[in-house]
């Protein structure tokens, strides 16, 4: 069953990323690999700018559990596209995300997935709370049921 594709206006936060020569594969399109990169650049760049983390100081860091994607449309060599990035789920130690990847300029997505961080000390690798500084700067990407009963 084809999923219905996600629209643009889903997500508060929107990622560009230029497409590179080497994300093509044989066949002329972008590898299928390169789109959980896309989706790990532009969740990273939320923590970055809205969150203030700091990858390589941080006493925490996040590591990919668990993640999906969905193909919708073809994208190759030169595009710029734009990843929309927003919180499904703020769990104890563990974000939840809800990612899509839209060719410049277009609505609906190309590509839309997920993926889960926990949350672990850098040194120990055990889990750790998300601290509240995050957990609330965070809260304002938090998926909103839109739907009006």
């Amino acid at each position: 069953m084809k999923l219905p594709a996600k629209q643009r206006q889903h997500f508060k936060f929107i990622f560009p990323i230029q497409t590179r020569w080497s994300d093509n594969d044989m066949y002329g399109h972008v590898n299928n690999v390169m789109y959980y990169s896309y989706f790990d650049t532009a969740a990273n760049a939320l923590l970055i700018q809205k969150a203030g983390f700091h990858l390589q100081d941080s006493p925490i860091i996040g590591l990919v559990v668990n993640s999906s994607c969905n193909f919708m449309q073809e994208l190759s060599y030169p595009e710029i596209i734009e990843v929309g990035v927003s919180i499904a789920k703020i769990g104890n130690s563990s974000l939840s995300y809800d990612l899509a990847i839209f060719k410049q300029g277009q609505n609906n997505a190309a590509a839309q997935g997920s993926f889960v961080h926990v949350f672990v000390n850098r040194q120990t690798r055990k889990s750790t709370p998300i601290p509240n500084e995050m957990r609330d700067a965070l809260s304002d990407y938090l998926t909103r049921d839109e739907t009006v009963i």
